[in-house]
């Protein structure tokens, strides 16, 4: 789904998607808009902009989460500033990308976006990384050290999280069923105030989890 105000670039990039062999379920040029069809037609990955004419692209990201849990947002936008950016990844955003990216750039960002990837354009990455290690460093709710308890089990789940396994994938290399190891996942996410698996695996990072 491409959510953009401006008529032009929206058909363009629903035309290099489809080109590309991706089905465009839906192209919108307003936030509102945009949650209600995806509630409708729900789709794998929203191509989002941030500045839209009635709400902010971050207030989007937060309703589509809401409409479609398991949604990807790719975030397509003229604006690389910071705060920009981190608002968007803190509303729910998978990755971040500039317009000044190239098509072939966009679309692997769209391809690696719906694999679960997280995307940024070069240089965002590092400013992402950065913000959550300084995060990281902070103590979390109901820990005396500002260090997580986390059990060895969830420790070693997280750690092949970081790693980009599957929940399938992490279940077979230890053994474990599929449920046992989201049970895991959902544990490690409510002690460390995180959301869901984008934000465990940028905190894993942060944390050199990934080593």
């Amino acid at each position: 789904m491409v959510v953009d105000d401006h008529p032009m670039w929206r058909e363009g990039v629903a035309r290099d998607l489809t080109e590309a062999g991706h089905h465009v379920v839906a192209t919108t040029g307003e936030g509102r808009q945009a949650v209600r069809i995806a509630g409708a037609v729900r789709p794998d990955v929203v191509v989002l902009d941030l500045q839209l004419p009635d709400i902010s692209g971050v207030e989007v990201i937060r309703s589509l989460r809401e409409a479609v849990p398991d949604v990807r947002v790719l975030m397509l936008s003229a604006s690389g500033e910071q705060q920009s950016v981190l608002d968007a990844v803190k509303a729910g955003a998978t990755g971040y990308l500039v317009k000044s990216a190239g098509p072939q750039e966009f679309l692997d960002a769209v391809r690696r976006t719906a694999s679960g990837e997280t995307v940024f354009t070069p240089g965002l990455a590092g400013l992402v990384l950065g913000e959550y290690r300084r995060l990281a460093t902070t103590p979390p709710a109901g820990t005396e050290d500002g260090t997580p308890r986390l059990t060895d089990r969830e420790t070693e789940v997280l750690r092949l999280v970081a790693k980009g396994l599957s929940y399938k994938q992490i279940a077979e290399r230890l053994s474990l069923s599929h449920r046992t190891v989201q049970n895991h996942v959902q544990n490690t996410l409510g002690k460390l105030q995180l959301h869901n698996r984008v934000e465990l695996t940028r905190y894993a990072i942060a944390q050199g989890l990934d080593d």
